[in-house]
């Protein structure tokens, strides 16, 4: 498939670009550039109302009528563009194909709009829903996350069980019509903002390894039976949590995919995690990137052939990712392998990247770059810059989402057909 940009993408393009400059004004006009990697804590209520207004305009959602053909199979209507996509969906979202989405992920991070708090629902647990759930889990679920007003984290990794994630030990036990669920999450992004966690548990007593697993969907507000504490990171901030769960309720009706099943509707939602959205977050690197050279030219870093080859570098590979993002959008070209590990070679490819650009970072501010807070406990002498929230953040980045370790060993046993490893 080629993957180009035709004129309606273009005319989708210039409407996407008016109404976020017509709306990031007034009451948002403070939020812009706010809320990224190591900032998640900056302005979260303007945040949030930022997500009802994108619902209000019908932008959260692109494309969720997918499953129906490009565009959801509909013509023209309301605030559209005519012909491919157009028109809204039965959910309130606007209608659009796979290329107008990646359009619109494009013009959103060029303006350097807030960093959104219901990235989580919107292209994780929506597409799940689509692909697995039931009509009346979709018919409750999606309205509310196209309005911009429930918010979603995701209950996966637990101690002893991040990147082997089959090793979850949370159960949850059948009582009625509900599911008891009692265990612990740990990494659990947003925990402290969402109204709802999706969450992996064992359902089948016994079980073990992908076997029993189920994913319920879990309401937040469960004032003794939920508990979240916050991790505090190395930027000061805490994006994280651990999350308690004491006897929390699921309702039955509630199990996506079905009991046992949840270890293969787990595994399709992180593909859906490496889709159109790794584009928001490489025009997002693609800023930053432009941050530190400017800090090259100003400090005169930019004079050493070493550091001046680093940022070169930089930028061809942030090219070639972008057009591998491109490539895997447009299809793997029949390969069902390769297909199947596309989404390791995107992770493997940005998360080495970013944790460069990181380092590169510190590289030309020199000694400056290193001066920062020593002891949190005792408050901060001074507000890190966003460089060096760039380089503590980035320390992770060959860590959560899948740890490079696990990308390769998914590529080697899925795609190359090689041995597993022994276990």
């Amino acid at each position: 498939m080629e993957f180009g940009f035709g004129p309606r993408d273009e005319e989708f393009r210039a409407q996407a670009r008016a109404w976020l400059g017509e709306h990031l004004a007034g009451v948002f006009a403070g939020a812009v550039g706010r809320g990224g990697p190591g900032s998640e804590h900056e302005d979260a209520r303007e945040r949030r109302a930022w997500e009802r207004e994108l619902g209000r305009g019908g932008w959260i959602g692109l494309g969720w009528g997918s499953h129906e053909g490009p565009g959801g199979g509909e013509g023209p209507g309301d605030g559209g563009v005519p012909g491919d996509g157009g028109g809204f969906g039965e959910y309130g979202n606007r209608r659009a194909t796979l290329t107008q989405q990646v359009v619109w992920a494009e013009e959103y991070a060029r303006a350097r709009a807030p960093g959104r708090y219901g990235h989580i629902g919107e292209n994780l647990l929506a597409p799940t829903l689509l692909a697995h759930g039931t009509r009346e889990q979709r018919d409750e679920f999606l309205p509310p996350i196209a309005r911009g007003e429930a918010l979603w984290c995701q209950g996966y990794s637990e101690p002893g069980a991040g990147s082997d994630l089959a090793g979850l030990r949370t159960v949850a036990v059948r009582d009625g019509d509900a599911y008891r669920i009692t265990g612990q999450k740990v990494w659990t992004s947003l925990a402290h903002e969402a109204d709802w966690c999706f969450v992996l548990a064992r359902t089948e007593a016994g079980s073990a390894g992908h076997r029993g697993i189920s994913f319920l969907l879990v309401p937040m507000d469960q004032p003794g039976r939920i508990e979240v504490r916050p991790i505090r990171q190395l930027t000061g901030t805490s994006e994280f949590n651990e999350v308690f769960f004491d006897g929390a309720i699921a309702r039955a009706s509630h199990v996506v995919g079905g009991a046992g099943n949840g270890w293969r509707v787990a595994m399709g939602l992180l593909g859906f995690e490496r889709g159109v959205s790794t584009l928001v977050q490489q025009i997002g690197f693609e800023e930053e990137l432009g941050a530190v050279v400017r800090e090259a030219v100003s400090s005169g870093a930019v004079s050493d052939p070493v550091l001046r080859d680093r940022l070169v570098r930089q930028w061809a590979e942030l090219r070639v990712m972008r057009w591998n993002a491109l490539r895997t959008l447009g299809g793997s070209g029949g390969d069902a392998a390769a297909g199947a590990g596309a989404p390791s070679v995107a992770k493997l490819l940005w998360g080495g990247w970013h944790q460069r650009l990181g380092e590169l970072a510190m590289g030309v501010r020199g000694a400056a770059g290193a001066v920062g807070p020593v002891d949190w406990s005792e408050g901060s002498p001074y507000e890190l810059d966003a460089l060096q929230r760039l380089f503590l953040f980035t320390r992770a980045d060959t860590i959560y989402g899948g740890s490079d370790e696990i990308q390769r060993n998914i590529i080697a046993e899925r795609v190359l057909g090689l041995p597993r490893e022994a276990r």
